[in-house]
């Protein structure tokens, strides 16, 4: 039991460790916490996905993706393409904030909006399967019989990460209230996207 416990605790740090950076999805997180718009569906979504890769990870699948340079290719154009048309749109936000502020009234209540963008966002980034699936599945592997623990402490600190990430960004709400704290958190998320956009397509 100890030993169990001790082998999920190394790897919720992993975990932890490969998703905490600055990306595409965890700006997108963000930025629906502090818009307060469909954030239990964006949170689950980004949690059920890396639990899903990393049990796909730890089963042994990672093998198989690396074995497919193609398809991971196809992914990295069409996540690039995506990454750099919600950059441009994120940006036209911080060059037209009356248009922005009248976009963001009409889709206030669009699920389903955020639900496809998050998906694109958690599953066309060849880097979640060479991270999640591939390079903490081979963590995972050393772990032998206990692998598995090890892989729930990775999908336990994802789920913390997200909920944090997107239920704690509503404390922001009353800080960006006004129209110009908006254009910087557009800035930074056109940017992010952007550079993302252009890495993956230049990787491909």
């Amino acid at each position: 039991m100890t030993n169990a416990l001790t082998t999920a605790v190394a790897g919720f740090g992993t975990g932890l460790s490969l998703i905490v950076a600055i990306g595409a999805q965890n700006a997108f997180v963000l930025r629906q916490g502090i818009r307060r718009d469909a954030v239990l569906a964006v949170v689950a979504i980004c949690a059920l996905s890396d639990a899903v890769l990393i049990a796909l990870g730890v089963a042994g699948v990672g093998a198989v993706v690396v074995a497919w340079p193609g398809v991971l290719t196809v992914v990295g154009w069409t996540g690039g393409a995506f990454l750099l048309v919600y950059g441009a749109m994120a940006a036209r936000r911080v060059l037209r904030p009356a248009g922005a502020l009248r976009a963001e009234g009409e889709a206030a209540g669009s699920r389903r909006r955020a639900v496809l963008t998050c998906l694109a966002l958690t599953w066309l980034n060849p880097h979640v399967y060479l991270d999640t699936v591939f390079l903490l599945g081979s963590v995972a592997a050393d772990r032998g019989p206990l692998r598995w623990a090890f892989g729930v402490g990775a999908a336990c600190a994802s789920l913390c990460w997200f909920a944090a990430l997107g239920f704690g960004a509503r404390r922001l709400g009353g800080v960006l209230a006004r129209p110009a704290a908006w254009r910087v958190v557009d800035a930074l998320v056109a940017v992010t996207m952007i550079v993302l956009g252009v890495t993956l397509i230049a990787g491909a």
